[in-house]
């Protein structure tokens, strides 16, 4: 009966061994300040989450940046307030980010995931123009939902992840020097991998 349980719990433990170690796929964003492990929400956004996925293994965020932070004193007064990080391809490797099609665009009315303390989105200009750019929320966006005040098309952002772990290594990033949104200089991304 012994010899049973222990074949049981051996099997089991070399189950789990092989199976992945997340529910959720996470990444992990290696910055120059530290690094940012972020879990990928894919039952919710599943086509944001696949193409962002898509683009961490075809390695273009390797030399990339986080180039823009809005904070309360960068920002018209008029404006409905945001902060947040933003990185990606567009300064680093316009050759390839040029090149990217328009994810469809999946809205929080869609996913539930709404814009609070830590979590990523995509950027966009018009809904279906998203690609590699991201950025991180600080603190909680409710304008940058569906419905919410930052976007004329009330469509919001594709919100697909949050920050697990390394949100003072963002806090960090929001702190460096910056002009006109621009961080001087930008924050160096060596690379972001899937754990």
């Amino acid at each position: 009966m012994r010899n049973r349980h222990l074949l049981i719990l051996t099997i089991a433990l070399l189950m789990a061994a092989c199976g992945t170690k997340y529910k959720n796929p996470h990444i992990e964003i290696q910055t120059k300040l530290g690094d940012i492990e972020v879990e990928l929400y894919p039952d919710q956004a599943p086509t944001t989450v696949a193409a962002f996925l898509s683009y961490v293994k075809a390695g273009y965020y390797k030399n990339s940046s986080f180039y823009r932070v809005l904070n309360s004193d960068n920002q018209p007064s008029n404006a409905e307030k945001a902060e947040l990080i933003q990185g990606g391809l567009y300064r680093s490797n316009p050759k390839v980010h040029d090149t990217l099609t328009g994810i469809p665009h999946e809205t929080t009315r869609q996913t539930g995931i709404q814009h609070k303390n830590g979590v990523i989105s995509l950027a966009r200009l018009a809904p279906g123009t998203a690609t590699s750019e991201f950025f991180i929320c600080l603190g909680d966006q409710p304008g940058f939902d569906y419905g919410g005040e930052n976007n004329a098309d009330k469509q919001g952002y594709a919100a697909f992840g949050k920050v697990v772990k390394g949100m003072d290594v963002v806090n960090k990033i929001y702190n460096q020097p910056e002009d006109n949104q621009s961080f001087d200089p930008p924050v160096p991304i060596f690379d972001i991998i899937q754990l």
